[in-house]
């Protein structure tokens, strides 16, 4: 038995569910409102920010194990706007800068200031220190060559390289290689010249206000002279994101004043207008289709980029729409270069709208090694730390010092799901799965994020560094610095909106398709009815009336009488 009437209302149904979703209404089209809604964020994005404050530096500072206590959070409202560059020929493609500017939101932060002091770990005094320190690795190497040629041009410490020649012979540089006896002279001028450098340090740690720790400033390299100007020099050429030149010609440390400007990197994304599938996936970042962050394979002598480097995804503003249960996606954070795959948790219900939640799995800082093909993350540039074998971090941590041009390490908050080895390294931590998980509820039908936050943790490790005076007493930790919230709940106004243009039309569209449904239960029942009670007849009209008959085995054998005219 044929049941067309049923294939009939499934046909009919995705047409209406096309035609009343309107799927052109998503494409990212140059002055139609969803262009608008690309170019400025319709509300700001939440952005919270919680410190980890040590208690006990003192201690620490002689062996101890550092305890900490979170503080926070502090709120800001984060507003973005794309500044539009261009469109591919073909409108398939859109090229933009994104720029994006923080406001404190006194109100969600209470009882928290900006103006609170709290004393975390030194961060940019500990990040130069441990680059030095690397004397077994070539990492910084090219820092070293750069530093020679900056010194020869500083007459306060010629004195030094005719110290250094006299001991090994003459050289082209003063330092020729990390194992170079110059090294180990160099670096206690370095441990001399450290309070010149950095505002004369008593410890590894230092006390300054919120703003100034995220966003204004540390200021340090204030009018240092001999060797201290030079190294500054240097830690200006580095080029890491957190460290700016002052007009003053100092430097200052802050966690985020780079991203509260413009970026400099050119943004292109799909439109959806050739796939609406691809719709907001970045296709090249800063001009590239891939990153160069990571370490790459290679085969036949050829460079090629690893799964590491490549980029998926979007930015997590926008999804492609019709979402299927158990499936995954991808969002690209550039703030630790990398993409993020997220998989299909369960259903939820935001404000009356339902959707699927997605978050990160055991792939993100977790399940990182050649286990599971994905040892490109393992840059193993950090020496002399707890690490496996095969220089990979262990379980829940993962090197961003080629991403921020410092030892930064990543994890989730309060170091959740961390191995033992890093967890056990300090006292204060309270890692809870529902508060430091990453996730985004995407609205099924649209793609649009009801609500989300991604949450991450930045750490560096404390160490005893051979010749410096301030860190021999210290004991390996991983001590944490900050974790943050980026996140987004649709406000009133936008569920509103979003209820009036997409639910209200569904239950419209569900009204139809039962209507329809009936319908064709209805047709397929009475079909079903005239089939049995019929039995194996069939209906062959005669001169006057219809008249039924046995069926034939062959239908085909079926002759009907032609009616010949008088």
């Amino acid at each position: 038995m044929r049941r067309f009437p049923l294939c009939i209302c499934t046909i009919e149904y995705m047409q209406l569910y096309e035609i009343l979703i309107n799927v052109k209404s998503l494409l990212i089209r140059n002055g139609s409102e969803q262009f608008k809604r690309f170019v400025e964020t319709p509300q700001p994005l939440s952005f919270k920010v919680y410190i980890f404050n040590i208690t006990n530096p003192d201690e620490v500072q002689q062996g101890a194990i550092p305890t900490v206590s979170e503080i926070g959070p502090y709120v800001y409202r984060q507003y973005r706007r794309k500044i539009i560059k261009e469109f591919s020929k073909d409108n398939t493609t859109v090229t933009y800068v994104q720029q994006q500017f923080y406001i404190f939101d006194k109100v969600a932060s209470l009882p928290y200031s900006e103006t609170d002091n709290v004393t975390v770990v030194n961060m940019h005094m500990n990040a130069f220190l441990q680059a030095f320190e690397s004397e077994a690795k070539d990492t910084f190497q090219i820092f070293f060559m750069k530093i020679n040629k900056t010194l020869e041009r500083t007459p306060g410490v010629r004195l030094i390289k005719r110290v250094v020649q006299g001991f090994r012979g003459k050289r082209k540089t003063l330092l020729h290689s990390p194992k170079d006896p110059a090294l180990a002279i160099l670096m206690r001028h370095i441990n001399a010249n450290i309070k010149d450098i950095f505002n004369n340090p008593k410890s590894m740690f230092l006390t300054t206000s919120v703003n100034e720790y995220l966003f204004e400033g540390v200021k340090f390299c204030i009018n240092p002279t001999g060797l201290a100007r030079a190294i500054c020099n240097q830690i200006k050429e580095y080029g890491s994101k957190t460290i700016r030149t002052m007009e003053d010609g100092s430097l200052s440390f802050s966690y985020f004043h780079h991203k509260n400007q413009t970026e400099k990197a050119l943004i292109e994304v799909n439109t959806g207008i050739e796939n609406i599938e691809n719709i907001m996936k970045i296709k090249k970042w800063n001009a590239k289709s891939y990153l160069n962050t990571w370490l790459n394979v290679v085969s036949n002598e050829t460079m090629k980029p690893s799964i590491c480097n490549m980029i998926n995804g979007t930015d997590a503003s926008l999804f492609a729409p019709f979402h299927k249960k158990g499936d995954s996606m991808y969002i690209f954070s550039s703030d630790i270069c990398r993409s993020v795959q997220l998989f299909y948790e369960q259903n939820v219900m935001y404000s009356g709208i339902p959707g699927f939640r997605y978050s990160i799995g055991a792939n993100f800082v977790n399940d990182i090694g050649p286990e599971y093909s994905n040892e490109c993350f393992c840059i193993d540039k950090l020496p002399n730390l707890f690490k496996r074998s095969n220089g990979c971090l262990y379980s829940g941590a993962l090197d961003l010092t080629h991403c921020m041009n410092a030892p930064v390490i990543l994890t989730l908050p309060h170091m959740l799901g961390a191995a033992n080895e890093y967890n056990t390294m300090v006292h204060g931590l309270k890692p809870n799965m529902k508060k430091h998980k990453t996730f985004v509820d995407v609205e099924i039908n649209t793609g649009i994020p009801l609500r989300g936050g991604k949450r991450i943790q930045f750490n560096m490790f404390l160490k005893p560094i051979k010749r410096i005076k301030l860190t021999e007493n210290l004991r390996i930790s991983l001590v944490p610095s900050i974790w943050i919230e980026e996140g987004i709940a649709l406000s009133p106004q936008m569920v509103r909106t979003l209820k009036s243009k997409l639910i209200n039309t569904l239950d419209i569209l569900n009204t139809i398709y039962l209507t329809i449904l009936v319908s064709g239960v209805g047709l397929t029942i009475m079909s079903s009815f005239l089939y049995c009670t019929c039995g194996n007849k069939i209906i062959i009209k005669t001169d006057h009336f219809p008249k039924v008959v046995d069926a034939p085995t062959d239908l085909n054998n079926v002759k009907t009488k032609k009616k010949h005219p008088k």
